[in-house]
């Protein structure tokens, strides 16, 4: 028996343990302090303790030293690398990925300039167009870039005929391609996904509803590219795939367990700080961070999706 045939083995005995610890009130509360920060609701930290060299996989910087491009959708205040540090205190992570949104269009320069703030401990996403030179991608990768994404729910800079040949030229740097599409969208591509060489990232469960869960078409097409060794999911923004809503998100958990089955070792997890779809109400990130001792219940394979998993995609040193 292979180890990620032990992984899902062992996956499935945890669950049933998780329920138990639950029903039983079992809490694993820490005496950390109580920490407030900018764009996150609530002020307690997680109960769900964090491994050490635990990775944020999924987040934004703002900063109005950069402007917005001029047809950006989302135009959120400022969210500055001072303001993401203090999440980190609160969830005691300490690795991050820099993904860079849609306001800036091809304007990576934002992204850049978070990630030599932060330093070693920081990796990046890009967006770049067909307009990209062979030495942009390699002053790219020099300064901590590891793919590109396209986000097409928020529509601007990427399109879909971009993806193929984009993803040719940057699976020779052994980068990756994240996609930001509707879960009826990435049906509609299911052939064009077929033919990506590198491997492909599909951002918060592949944006498939909660209501519709593993029923949904999507799942069958990411769980192909899965099979097939080829994709990773993001376990992240709950939020925007739910009818019943937080704390729980309760209609989130048999997709996120179903992921988790199908290949832990091809799962990540972010916040998606600073939030900037939700105007009014932001999400308790400490919240959402407990959301992986029901989902992901067993502590080896949550370590390997919080730890190891960043450090294969993301070229994070191995953890000793």
């Amino acid at each position: 028996m292979n180890k990620n045939e032990l992984d899902r083995r062992t996956l499935l005995k945890g669950a049933g343990l998780a329920a138990v610890a639950a029903a039983s009130g079992i809490s694993m509360r820490t005496s950390r302090a109580e920490q407030k920060v900018p764009f996150s609701s609530g002020t307690q930290p997680p109960t769900l303790k964090a491994p050490a060299n635990t990775c944020d996989c999924h987040m934004h910087i703002y900063d109005s030293r950069f402007p917005y491009v001029p047809n950006a959708a989302l135009r959120p205040p400022e969210a500055t690398v001072a303001d993401y540090r203090l999440l980190q205190k609160r969830l005691a992570t300490t690795r991050n990925v820099v993904v860079q949104p849609s306001s800036y269009g091809t304007d990576n320069r934002c992204t850049l300039d978070a990630v030599a703030q932060i330093g070693p401990t920081a990796r990046a996403v890009a967006v770049v167009d067909m307009s990209v030179s062979d030495d942009e991608l390699k002053r790219l990768a020099a300064a901590g870039v590891r793919g590109i994404r396209f986000n097409l729910v928020q529509k601007g800079a990427t399109t879909v005929d971009m993806l193929l040949p984009l993803s040719k030229r940057v699976n020779e740097l052994g980068w990756h391609i994240q996609i930001h599409m509707l879960g009826d969208q990435i049906v509609e591509i299911d052939e064009l996904l077929q033919r990506v060489p590198c491997p492909i990232v599909f951002d918060h469960f592949g944006r498939i509803p909660g209501s519709e869960s593993v029923n949904h078409p999507a799942f069958r097409v990411i769980r192909k590219l899965i099979d097939g060794g080829r994709a990773w999911v993001k376990l992240s923004s709950a939020y925007l795939n739910t009818r019943i809503g937080g704390p729980s998100y309760s209609d989130m958990a048999e997709l996120a367990v179903a992921y988790v089955q199908a290949a832990p070792e091809r799962m990540v997890w972010g916040t998606d700080w600073p939030h900037p779809t939700e105007k009014e109400n932001k999400p308790d990130d400490a919240r959402l961070f407990d959301l992986l001792a029901e989902w992901v219940p067993i502590d080896s394979i949550r370590h390997r999706l919080l730890v190891e998993n960043p450090e294969v995609l993301y070229g994070f040193p191995k953890s000793s």
